[in-house]
């Protein structure tokens, strides 16, 4: 079967480049998969969790806001504001973060609209990091 060509990038890193067999990801229009000869397609990424298949196994990624483009040849390119791998994720330094997004959206309820929507962007990025790594904590098996 023919695989796809990944490549996330952020301004920071290359986070993963690779073949895959399948990739999900969360789009603006919702929840998307992509197989091998997908359609060209440019779309805006939401924060969200990323699935990578390669043979059978998943790779977890928590990614933020973004472009994903579907190139012709299998190719995907990704470009992500933030991006990590599952296994990248601290639980503990997460759930501060979570927390500290809740109150700064808390504390921009009442401030101008950017403020607030740039507190609730940060808060959604938190919250996927926070899914992708408690799915990761349950998926890693206990020595």
């Amino acid at each position: 079967m023919a695989q796809l060509k990944l490549k996330i990038v952020t301004p920071e890193r290359i986070v993963f480049e690779g073949n895959v067999d399948s990739l999900t990801a969360m789009t603006e229009n919702g929840e998307i998969t992509i197989l091998p000869e997908h359609i060209p397609l440019a779309t805006l990424l939401k924060a969200g969790e990323m699935r990578a298949m390669v043979d059978s196994e998943m790779t977890l990624l928590a990614v933020s806001t973004g472009l994903l483009e579907v190139r012709a040849g299998n190719e995907i390119v990704i470009l992500a504001d933030t991006a990590e791998r599952s296994e990248e994720l601290e639980l503990a330094s997460i759930e501060a973060a979570k927390a500290a997004a809740e109150a700064a959206l808390v504390a921009a309820k009442d401030k101008d609209a950017v403020s607030f929507a740039d507190a609730a962007a940060h808060l959604e990025r938190e919250l996927a990091r926070y899914r992708v790594a408690i799915k990761h904590k349950h998926r890693t098996p206990k020595n």
